[in-house]
């Protein structure tokens, strides 16, 4: 028996409220369960009941055993004082207030609804699994999973608008620089993500906007201070990055002592630093203004042709400077496109909106559900109990389910494992 399980047995009125009493027989009306608290004091706020012929107002107080409260030494907690009711699973003792009368205690060992208690045991057996509802995900009602995705997939935009926020206040309220903080961070993908967003740290976006108009002065900024011109190469365009990076270094101060090393191995050859970061400058070269652009874009393949850049000449021919390579024009794919209008673009048309008091939520699901649904491990796991996800607003809403609530256990915080558990009971 878990507590949490209690938390959501009072908070929906899992007992019924009819002839419901006290462990001292006295019957107790539940006109209001209270608000829910997640933090510390007790677990439901404002509370609104009759008890015998007394109304009352205060907090309740949720155990697995009444001894819990000593346990806990709420006795010695003035948060406490104002408990209208004790709810337990088995009352074995007395719990009193300071002036020594009795809280009322109400016991759920005999009024819960068997059905309701077999459902939550079986969802919460200890077994090996992938997630404690997998044997019955299959099963869950189309309606309540789609809204319930729809649901987590703007929980999710939430939390990365926090992050966002963070980057707004450290860039001071400059759109154009968080953007370029956060398309750094994605072009590098997973393996370089980090050395991404360390390299665009390290440059002031105002160093940007003025570099930005020559594409080779951009692109030997970027590779220049990620470290990638250190090497003593014979090569002409190498050479010339080279020497630009250098009068750059020395006019805006340039800094990279704190930028993080870029990692080749094992990475496709399209996706080494060497391409990304000339497709990067590329992309700001060849747009001015880029933030007001996006935001102003609501069709799916409007971006597409926004992002159809590539790298500068010379990278045709190569992916390191130390070798040449067959010919070939290195444009950015749908795929990683996708990856940006995900990670980037979408999280910032979200919390852009918000800080302007704008709803744009049928924007952003319509653009979401027209984009693939991402591919990996948690992605492929959930498919194979039930073929669910069939756009970029499905993975990252089965991510934000995976990460925030199957591996957290809060199954009793989630519609899915709701439904389950209330199913027959």
């Amino acid at each position: 028996m878990r507590e949490d399980f209690l938390h959501y047995i009072w908070k929906h009125k899992k007992i019924g409220v009819n002839n419901l009493k006290t462990v001292n027989g006295e019957p107790v009306m539940i006109n209001s369960v209270g608000q829910h608290n997640y933090n510390s004091g007790p677990d439901f706020f404002n509370a609104q009941l009759k008890i015998g012929n007394q109304l009352w107002a205060g907090n309740v107080e949720i155990h697995i055993k009444s001894s819990d409260w000593f346990l806990h030494n709420h006795e010695q907690d003035k948060a406490y004082d104002n408990v209208i009711l004790h709810v337990v699973w088995e009352d074995d003792t007395e719990v009193f207030r300071k002036d020594n009368s009795v809280i009322p205690t109400l016991e759920l060992k005999n009024i819960v609804d068997v059905g309701l208690l077999h459902n939550y045991e079986r969802l919460f057996a200890k077994q090996n699994k992938w997630i404690n509802c997998e044997n019955d995900f299959a099963i869950v009602d189309g309606f309540i999973l789609d809204n319930w995705l729809e649901r987590l997939y703007f929980e999710r935009l939430e939390r990365k608008s926090k992050n966002i926020e963070t980057l707004l206040a450290a860039s001071k309220n400059d759109w154009e620089a968080v953007l370029f903080k956060m398309l750094t961070r994605n072009f590098g993908l997973k393996v370089n993500g980090e050395s991404f967003f360390s390299l665009a740290q390290s440059i002031d976006f105002s160093i940007i906007r003025k570099t930005r108009n020559t594409p080779l002065v951009l692109e030997a900024l970027l590779l220049g201070q990620s470290g990638l011109l250190e090497k003593d190469v014979e090569d002409a365009y190498h050479l010339s990055l080279k020497k630009e990076y250098e009068f750059l270094k020395l006019k805006f101060n340039l800094n990279n002592t704190q930028v993080l090393p870029l990692q080749f191995f094992r990475l496709r050859p399209p996706n080494f630093p060497t391409i990304r970061l000339s497709q990067l400058a590329s992309l700001y070269g060849t747009n001015q203004n880029l933030f007001s652009k996006i935001i102003e874009i609501k069709k799916l393949e409007e971006f597409y042709e926004l992002f159809k850049v590539s790298t500068s000449k010379f990278w045709e021919s190569h992916y390191t400077f130390q070798k040449k390579s067959k010919t070939i024009k290195k444009t950015l794919t749908k795929s990683f496109v996708d990856l940006l209008l995900i990670n980037t673009i979408l999280p910032l048309k979200f919390s852009y909106s918000k800080q302007k008091g704008e709803v744009i939520d049928n924007e952003i699901i319509k653009l979401a559900t027209s984009i693939t649904s991402e591919k990996n491990n948690i992605i492929k796991a959930f498919n194979n109990l039930k073929k669910v996800s069939n756009s970029s607003l499905h993975s990252q809403a089965l991510i934000q389910l995976k990460s925030e609530y199957c591996d957290k256990n809060k199954c009793l915080q989630c519609a899915i494992g709701n439904s389950l558990i209330s199913a027959n009971a």
